[in-house]
């Protein structure tokens, strides 16, 4: 095999490792998910545990991009997917790390029905669930099409947190005991803004690897 191909191999082989790291925390927030509408703590610990799951296979994948760099001679369009998956990974990365804050935040409430605080909560969760589907696959399978799609999520979910804040703070003043059970509610809100954020941040990768622009700047 000529050392193109064999380059050409191993980018692809970088593509499905990003994929497998994805679908790593795709079924941390199916999880979360489940062990939320089951009130299992257990699944909830399991998704806490598996966290450093998805920090090896980022270095992991860190590791390879570096290789690849610095043992072949990449072309621009070569670079920019590699350049690509060294920023992709840390979103997902970080879109992990919210799964286990999320559970952890719930085992510490006491294993709530978050439609207490406000009934916004579900659809937040499945939103968000959907973008981070959408942005992976956008990325392996180089659909920058889905972009509208992803804003359009993405709006759902900020939607969905505006409204979650409104209700935590209209049960807050009117002088709600449950202070710390409203304050770890929102934070979950937060958390699953963020994700929404990185989703994003994942599909406009996306682009930047196809035309070497991102946030209208072009990079390379």
């Amino acid at each position: 095999m000529s050392p193109r191909l064999t380059f050409e191999t191993e980018l692809k082989n970088l593509e499905q490792a990003i994929m497998e790291m994805s679908e790593q925390v795709e079924c941390a927030y199916e999880q979360l998910l489940t062990g939320l509408r089951n009130k299992d703590e257990k699944m909830l610990k399991q998704v806490m545990e598996g966290d450093h799951v998805v920090n090896d296979m980022q270095r992991a994948i860190e590791a390879r991009c570096l290789t690849l760099i610095t043992k072949q001679t990449p072309v621009a369009r070569d670079l920019r997917l590699i350049s690509a998956a060294l920023k992709v990974v840390t979103d997902i990365e970080r879109i992990g790390d919210h799964a286990s804050d999320i559970a952890e935040l719930l085992i510490h409430m006491g294993m709530p029905d978050l439609n207490i605080y406000s009934g916004y909560f579900k659809e937040m969760l499945e939103k968000a669930v959907t973008m981070i589907k959408v942005s992976a696959n956008a990325f392996v399978k180089r659909e920058a099409g889905v972009m509208k799609q992803l804003s359009e999520l993405e709006g759902d979910v900020d939607n969905c947190f505006c409204n979650i804040r409104a209700d935590i703070v209209k049960r807050l003043k009117k002088d709600e005991k449950d202070v710390d059970g409203l304050v770890d509610a929102l934070m979950i809100a937060k958390y699953l803004e963020r994700v929404g954020d990185h989703a994003v941040n994942v599909c406009e990768w996306e682009g930047f690897q196809e035309t070497g622009i991102i946030e209208e700047y072009r990079i390379l």
